[in-house]
């Protein structure tokens, strides 16, 4: 297992709990973060507490072409993310969420309810997933569609639901980086620039360190979508430089 030595905004001397978070490792180097949308999702959630200081965050990256043994003879066939909060360790992701949202400090301030942004951001996947699948114009053309969506119900703030970052940006932002990195390798997709609220909300995500520190690289991204298809990697692969997609198109960046 590798420490990702992210332990953010607070300190170890015993007056915030230490939470520890295990992530899907990359499928290329087998040590850099992996690309599992629930992980990241998870790490921005529990960074951003970690910067208010009402926890200290270890997170902790596990191979899982090749878990170490003490990973297996403590979780066995379990995938992560898999949250650990004094000794107890909570493997099921809605579980996780609710730990977070009951039982972390201040983690219950991250959770708002909104049914309508909930069940947008759970078939975006979806809709990336046939695209990705099925490589046709209407695929494109139905996950265009449910971009336009999400541009409709921005109530003018800085993120989705409030000038606060919340649980659904954490959930949506890490979609919205797989599809521009994936979408734009397996089908030349891009995100239009007409979709400017988009942009200028995906221009301050990029700026948060609770989303380039959670962030996979590119190439991971990538390798996830290409596992799923069973198609090769690239000889040498994990000899690659990991490059980042975080620039937005010029016209729209705000100085």
């Amino acid at each position: 297992m590798s420490d990702e030595g992210q332990d953010s905004g607070a300190s170890r001397n015993g007056s915030v709990p230490e939470i520890e978070l295990i992530i899907k490792a990359s499928t290329i180097d087998g040590r850099r973060k992996g690309a599992c949308l629930f992980c990241q999702e998870y790490f921005m959630d529990l960074y951003l507490l970690a910067e208010l200081k009402t926890i200290s965050l270890k997170v902790t990256t596990v191979c899982m072409q090749k878990p170490p043994p003490d990973f297996r003879t403590n979780f066995e066939a379990t995938h992560p993310p898999i949250l650990i909060d004094n000794g107890l360790a909570i493997l099921e992701n809605e579980k996780i969420e609710r730990h977070i949202m009951k039982s972390v400090p201040g983690g219950y301030n991250l959770f708002v309810q909104d049914k309508e942004v909930a069940t947008l951001i759970e078939n975006l996947y979806s809709k990336l997933k046939l695209m990705l699948v099925k490589k046709d114009e209407n695929k494109n053309n139905s996950l265009l569609v449910h971009l336009k969506k999400l541009t409709i119900i921005w109530r003018g703030t800085r993120f989705l639901t409030g000038d606060t970052m919340c649980c659904f940006d954490c959930e949506l932002m890490p979609r919205l980086q797989h599809i521009r990195v994936a979408g734009k390798y397996f089908v030349d997709f891009d995100i239009p620039k007409h979709l400017t609220a988009l942009w200028r909300y995906m221009y301050h995500m990029y700026q948060l360190d609770a989303f380039t520190q959670s962030c996979p690289a590119d190439q991971d991204i990538i390798n996830h979508y290409k596992l799923q298809q069973m198609l090769k990697m690239k000889k040498h692969e994990e000899l690659e430089t990991p490059t980042f997609t975080t620039s937005i198109p010029v016209d729209l960046n705000e100085q």
